[in-house]
């Protein structure tokens, strides 16, 4: 009894001890303050929102390090506006930003690794890629480059489609279709005869709606309707080849990482963690609920016809092969993402496409 009394009273010595010292410890730790700036508009509770999104990562850094190290959560427009959003991370102008990087695939193509890639990786396979397939030492160097360190703060998965004015039918019907989509889901619509447009997430409805575009993708069921995308357009198309999965990338000024003390380093790793795996489930989850509500207000739901999904097929695979030839450092990272790629479908064959495939021919119970 003596020697349990000991050990207990021991263990809360220990803990104590290991208390005040965390306390002491973080006192010797500088206050600072950082902004945050995103890509989004606050209208999108997922991306930018507390529970997943950029408000959630700044509120987390904060938590983790005992308010010694604020970070300011900021939509897209209040100090940066979108298009501007890497230049003001890798001069300084702020210390981190949160996008898509799909957006500059005019800087470098090797964006759309990080994105989304037309036929690529679901978000599983993407999170295993980046994780434990290389892919995020892969993409460092990019972002080194550009002062820029980089972190994955979650994959929205699989995206739809897009809105269109009107119905697809066949290749044919892309053909002078003016589309907003960005990233190499643009570059291979222009090859198959669309205008690809470059807008920003907070301007696509009034584009849609007035006409200034045919089509529009954004993400999936709750993101585009909370942009009001579905009282622009009646036709609501799947599967989203184009990307496949988004991913959202924190960005941190490179210098400014670098001062950093090693806890607050730490802490923005360990909040963009967090934030990934909880935003492919804060979408998955709502994106359900969206779909139904989408349904009952009218919206038209179409399948790509097949021949339009094998002429994308066919025109993603022109476009990639192109840019391995001719650039060296998109050809470092397509190599070995299409090997882990490859190994991923074989392994999801074998398994879970297998049961999806015999599931979604049962009927739906009414819930």
């Amino acid at each position: 009894m003596k020697r349990r009394d000991f050990l207990k009273k021991a263990g809360v010595g220990a803990v104590a001890a290991s208390t005040v010292f965390g306390s002491v410890y973080a006192q010797t730790l500088p206050r600072l303050r950082w902004r945050l700036s995103s890509g989004w508009p606050r209208a999108l509770d997922i991306v930018f929102g507390p529970r997943s999104g950029v408000e959630f990562i700044a509120r987390r850094i904060g938590e983790l390090t005992e308010g010694r190290f604020e970070v300011s959560a900021h939509p897209a427009g209040e100090l940066v506006p979108m298009p501007g959003l890497f230049d003001a991370v890798r001069g300084g102008a702020v210390e981190m930003g949160h996008f898509w990087s799909g957006w500059y695939f005019g800087v470098s193509p090797v964006t759309a690794f990080d994105s989304g890639l037309p036929f690529g990786m679901s978000s599983r396979q993407k999170n295993a890629w980046l994780l434990h397939g290389g892919g995020l030492e892969l993409m460092r160097p990019f972002y080194a480059e550009h002062g820029m360190i980089n972190f994955n703060a979650g994959h929205s998965p699989m995206p739809m489609g897009g809105w269109f004015r009107r119905e697809i039918r066949a290749p044919e019907d892309l053909r002078g279709l003016r589309f907003r989509v960005p990233g190499m889901g643009g570059t291979v619509y222009a090859r198959l005869g669309a205008v690809p447009q470059l807008i920003p997430a907070g301007e696509i409805f009034l584009a849609l709606e007035r006409g200034v575009v045919d089509a529009a993708e954004f993400m999936s069921a709750h993101d585009d309707e909370r942009l009001g995308l579905h009282r622009a357009a009646r036709f609501y198309y799947y599967p989203g080849w184009q990307e496949m999965v988004n991913t959202m990338t924190v960005v941190v000024n490179l210098e400014r990482w670098r001062a950093l003390p090693k806890p607050y380093q730490e802490a923005i790793a360990s909040a963009c963690a967090e934030a990934s795996s909880r935003l492919t489930a804060e979408t998955d989850a709502k994106n359900a609920i969206a779909m139904v509500r989408l349904a009952r207000g009218g919206t038209q739901f179409r399948r790509f016809p097949t021949s339009v999904m094998r002429a994308a097929h066919t025109a993603s695979v022109e476009v990639l092969e192109d840019l391995a030839a001719r650039d060296a450092a998109f050809r470092a990272i397509y190599t070995p993402y299409m090997a882990f790629l490859n190994n991923q479908r074989r392994w999801f064959a074998s398994n879970e496409f297998a049961i999806e495939d015999f599931v979604r021919t049962l009927p739906v119970r009414p819930s």
